[in-house]
């Protein structure tokens, strides 16, 4: 059965850090590209993030650039989100996904992706 699990999330305080990790069992992941995305109390899910499967293509929704940063291990079916200068507008449940059409693409849209995690959350407070 195909999963995926994301953890490493956590309270930190403003200015912290958080890596977040995405494991895929029961496919290959390294055929899928992995978008990150997070959903905030009474919002819709906001894209953050995405790698190809390659991992040549990346893209990073504007609040998460230059903070942020994707990454990925094929051998280990894994995919990373370093999460640097966290500040509260940060605070959500962020989730992975993966989409089996990204060998050089990776999308920003929800409905691109066919597997999704249980998510993980983030709370940003002092």
């Amino acid at each position: 059965q195909a999963q995926l699990v994301e953890s490493g999330g956590g309270l930190v305080q403003p200015g912290g850090s958080l890596k977040l990790s995405c494991v895929a069992s029961g496919f290959n992941l390294d055929s899928y590209a992995v978008g990150w995305f997070r959903q905030a109390p009474g919002k819709d899910h906001e894209g953050v993030s995405c790698i190809s499967s390659r991992g040549g293509k990346t893209w990073y929704v504007g609040s998460a650039k230059g903070r942020f940063t994707i990454s990925r291990d094929n051998a280990k079916s894994t995919v990373y989100l370093q999460m640097n200068s966290l500040t509260a507008e940060d605070t959500a449940v962020y989730f992975c996904a993966a989409d089996s059409d990204g060998t050089d693409y990776c999308s920003s849209y929800t409905s691109a992706y066919e597997n999704w995690g249980q998510g993980t959350q983030v709370t940003v407070s002092s």
